[in-house]
């Protein structure tokens, strides 16, 4: 008798992968009694596919702070769901080989525009503060810009009377998580548009179609 597996609702989709044989590999979310959890899953039959999954979900679990559940699903350790941020993570951790080194990302870029050094400090009540490492002319405005693309990107709270300082809304820290938005928050008008061009992406292959 075949059973059918529950992996939930697709959230985000990469149609074609690079690393791997361009096979469809999906992420989906679930909910169960610890909150929102979330599988990595492709229909693929080829062998070594698994392997593949599995560096993906190694590669969100050290670029974004995740866990792995026992049932080898992700999670954020406060339990919320994060959802455009985990888009963001699962995109990049599909960019990530097979065999290469994953690390986290700084907490500090280097913003090309204006040649800045803009970083983000986290305080006890889990808020980042976005500075820049030189006050000169521009500065206080690129502050913004990275704080704006921050909010934006991952769904972070700007608090309110103070344009350099954002938080996630489960109010704990998440800097892998930051690390990895931080990187693309200058830019954030292309990433959304990438975003957006992913979500018209049509439909995980069925496995009918994936050798």
């Amino acid at each position: 008798m075949t059973r059918t597996l529950d992996i939930g609702g697709r959230i985000e989709l990469l149609p074609m992968d690079a690393h791997f044989c361009d096979i469809s590999i999906g992420l989906y979310r679930q909910e169960n009694a610890q909150g929102a959890v979330f599988r990595v899953h492709t229909y693929s039959q080829r062998e070594g596919a698994r392997v593949r999954i599995d560096s993906v979900k190694r590669a969100m679990r050290v670029l974004g702070g995740m866990e792995e559940t026992p049932e080898g699903l992700l999670r954020f350790p406060c339990g919320a769901a994060h959802l455009l941020a985990v888009k963001r993570l699962f995109l990049e951790a599909c960019k990530q080989g097979m065999d290469g080194e994953v690390s986290a990302r700084p907490l500090t870029i280097l913003d090309k525009k204006s040649g800045l050094h803009i970083s983000a400090t986290v305080g006890s009540d889990g808020v980042y503060q976005i500075t820049a490492d030189r006050e000169e002319s521009g500065a206080e405005r690129r502050v913004r810009l990275v704080a704006g693309g921050l909010a934006k990107l991952g769904e972070l709270e700007k608090v309110k009377g103070a344009e350099d300082r954002v938080r996630f809304n489960c109010g704990a820290a998440h800097d892998a998580l930051v690390g990895v938005l931080l990187v693309r928050a200058p830019n954030v008008r292309s990433v959304l548009r990438e975003l957006e061009q992913a979500a018209n992406r049509g439909v995980l292959a069925a496995p009918s179609t994936q050798n």
